[in-house]
């Protein structure tokens, strides 16, 4: 928490700066934006076929983004974007940083950032896919992997545009937990546009996930590795797409037994006019491979979603979620509801 109480203090002091040096400036290249994901909804949770406490309706606040950019100049710039989540299956509230980072932009093909920043596969795939305030891309909502991290981060587009990269040497432990480890972990991306609206991506990670802490009772023992694919294509009718990834030890960082996974997500949107749209998507993954073999985890949802102005998305949507052992269900769950999404 002190790397991020840090990296928020400098920005607004750097912004306090410029303020006292001029105020027209300051109003010139400060921007101030907000996105916010809210569901009201009715959950029917079970686990070993017995419903749970989170089972019922609710108005969940599942993340509210205030975000603040400032342009020193043509090159130089600062983010500092807060985060709050609140969910009722959990009673949890919590005001976080998500992402503080100072960067230096020399031109499209290069930027660098410092600080926590997005990492090259999840916030790319949320952009192709396109419904992020439903549902969470497949990666994060399986919890193999996460959206920011605290580190250096580097990217660009070349070939005018078409290609796309991004590189992170970065702590491991997600945004929420900026502790120090004995190494750093390494994300990276490669994305192709060959043509108007056709993506294609490739993706890795490597490292210790930030549990390689010095003086740590619980040692070390494997390295999580993980390899992502995604190739989409969408146009004004429709969009079309899907990403698979494959990992190694991701859940076995620091277990004698080693373990491996893969997933499978899909997903199709049909826009029946510029203001409202259909889409479904369908996701299978293994988490556990060698050492729970016969579990898997299947989720689909359907929807129609609507945009009744600028800045403003609805969608009523329907989710299952199951988790099965042997063809046993282990957790289910069935929600439906409306979700919306906020920006401004």
């Amino acid at each position: 928490m002190s790397k991020q109480i840090l990296a928020a203090l400098a920005i607004a002091g750097c912004g306090l700066a410029m303020t006292a040096q001029a105020d027209t400036a300051v109003t010139e290249n400060t921007t101030i934006g907000g996105k916010a994901f809210i569901d009201l909804t009715s959950l029917d949770q079970k686990a070993a076929g017995t419903k749970t406490a989170a089972s019922g309706f609710g108005l969940d606040v599942k993340r509210f983004y205030l975000a603040v950019n400032h342009n020193f100049d043509s090159i130089w710039s600062a983010n500092l974007t807060t985060d709050f989540n609140y969910s009722s299956a959990d009673a949890e509230t919590q005001l976080f940083i998500k992402k503080a980072y100072l960067q230096a932009k020399l031109s499209d093909a290069f930027w660098v950032r410092a600080g926590s920043a997005d990492l090259g596969w999840v916030p790319f795939v949320e952009d192709v896919y396109g419904y992020r305030y439903v549902e969470n891309v497949l990666i994060d909502r399986t919890k193999f992997g996460t959206s920011a991290d605290w580190g250096v981060h580097i990217g660009g587009k070349v070939a005018d545009g078409k290609v796309g990269y991004a590189l992170s040497l970065i702590e491991g432990n997600g945004y929420k937990n900026p502790t120090r480890s004995k190494s750093l972990d390494v994300e990276g991306r490669l994305s192709f546009t060959p043509v108007k609206g056709l993506t294609a991506a490739l993706g890795f990670y490597n490292g210790k996930l930030g549990k390689d802490v010095e003086g740590s009772a619980t040692p070390v023992v494997h390295t999580a590795s993980r390899y992502n694919a995604l190739l989409a294509y969408a146009n004004d009718a429709f969009r079309v797409g899907g990403e698979y990834f494959i990992s190694d030890n991701w859940t076995a960082v620091t277990s004698a037994a080693k373990d491996s996974a893969d997933g499978l997500s899909v997903w199709g949107a049909l826009n029946f006019n510029p203001q409202v749209s259909g889409f479904i998507r369908y996701d299978s993954a293994k988490p556990n491979k060698d050492t729970a073999p016969d579990r898997k985890d299947e989720y689909y949802n359907i929807g129609v979603a609507t945009r009744p102005r600028k800045g403003v998305d609805l969608a009523v949507v329907y989710k299952h979620d199951e988790v099965k052992n042997a063809g046993v269900k282990a957790s289910e769950y069935d929600e439906f509801g409306v979700w919306a999404q906020v920006a401004f």
